[in-house]
């Protein structure tokens, strides 16, 4: 006889959507509050019913009198017995407040409330806090043109125009090169060959007349050198090398990163003749300063390095030292051994190369370690 199973509760009745959950039933609470704002509902529609009713009789009036084809007055179809819950952008409302700004009484949703309105026609710009033209009008420092900074009144052609004429202004050059006369005997020809054909940037700031091909047949008197050049070479201090009527110099942008300072470059001969006549009297002399200077620089580097070393030493006796007195019992002395109460002679093993391209050697009987420098 077979045994029956137990079954299992009834499922709930599908719904539309399988993945919702049945709904539970509300609670008597839940009822009356449904019940209470559907009265609320009902009297504010009744309300605005009577309030249609009262317009309309005039409505009707003004329309039986129209005849077909004619339209209704302004007055007739006129807002403004609009509820007050209608929130209508083209409301006439306002312009019983103001005529000339009709949409300032226009409210905005409850959710956007919350915010700040700011009238920009009322503010006033003032630029950060920093000083200007305004605040200062007789300041020259501020009315001065930037001449960096493109002029508003300028086009973007223009101010380009405006940049290659200064360029070529700067380096007298195309238009603005000086004009060249056989009637004229002051005219400034090249210390080398004497050619009229000079650069004229050269002079004006190196105060040099020569042409461009003598400064390439010339390397050894015309060529530029650098400041960090100039100083090392000729030991020329920084205060002789920023002095430009000692030490004229022709600036370019740096090389290396056009944020740095400008390049400062300077004649070759007039480095020379200031440097061995001027100051050092001769080239020997100067010869004879740079061994000096090149011996004393080595002879620190031999000073620091024994320094350290000595340090390493130290280090190492000291080393040694605290581990004798740890492996024995504390009344030892450095260099007894440890095993015995006889002298201890270190037994050191091969050397083994480290990390850091040095040796160490380690005593075989105390393990004491000592670093190699090889020379």
């Amino acid at each position: 006889m077979a045994t029956e199973r137990p079954s299992t509760p009834p499922p709930l009745a599908s719904t539309s959507h399988p993945s919702l959950l049945p709904r539970t039933p509300l609670t008597p609470e839940q009822v009356r509050k449904i019940e209470i704002n559907r009265l609320k509902a009902k009297a504010l529609r009744e309300q605005r019913e009577e309030r249609q009713q009262e317009i309309t009789p005039s409505l009707t009036q003004t329309s039986s009198n129209l005849t077909a084809g004619q339209k209704r007055a302004h007055s007739a179809i006129s807002t403004s017995n609009v509820p007050a819950t209608l929130r209508d952008g083209s409301n006439t409302d306002s312009a019983k407040t103001d005529s000339l700004r009709p949409l300032d009484n226009i409210q905005p949703a409850r959710n956007f409330t919350k915010f700040v309105e700011y009238d920009f026609s009322k503010m006033t710009d003032t630029k950060g806090g920093f000083l200007t033209v305004e605040d200062d009008p007789h300041n020259k420092a501020l009315h001065a043109p930037n001449a960096d900074e493109k002029p508003t009144h300028m086009t973007l052609k223009e101010w380009e125009r405006h940049q290659l004429l200064r360029s070529l202004r700067d380096q007298k050059t195309g238009p603005f090169e000086p004009g060249l006369s056989v009637l004229k005997k002051e005219d400034k020809v090249c210390r080398e060959c004497g050619s009229l054909e000079i650069d004229w940037k050269w002079e004006d700031i190196f105060g040099c007349a020569v042409c461009n091909a003598c400064k390439e047949k010339v390397p050894e008197k015309y060529s530029l050198l650098t400041k960090t050049e100039a100083r090392e070479d000729y030991l020329l201090t920084d205060p002789e090398l920023k002095d430009g009527e000692l030490l004229p110099h022709l600036e370019r942008p740096n090389p290396h990163k056009s944020t740095w300072n400008n390049m400062m470059l300077y004649l070759r001969y007039q480095v020379e003749q200031y440097a061995i006549t001027q100051k050092w009297g001769s080239a020997e002399a100067l010869d004879a300063e740079f061994t000096k200077r090149e011996t004393e620089k080595k002879r620190r580097k031999e000073v620091k390095f024994k320094s350290k070393l000595h340090e390493l030493k130290k280090k190492t006796r000291v080393e040694a030292y605290r581990r004798s007195r740890q492996a024995g019992a504390g009344e030892g002395k450095f260099g007894d051994d440890i095993s015995g109460g006889g002298k201890h002679t270190h037994v050191w093993g091969r050397s083994v190369e480290d990390g850091e391209g040095g040796g160490v050697k380690t005593c075989v009987e105390c393990g004491m370690e000592v670093e190699e420098l090889e020379f």
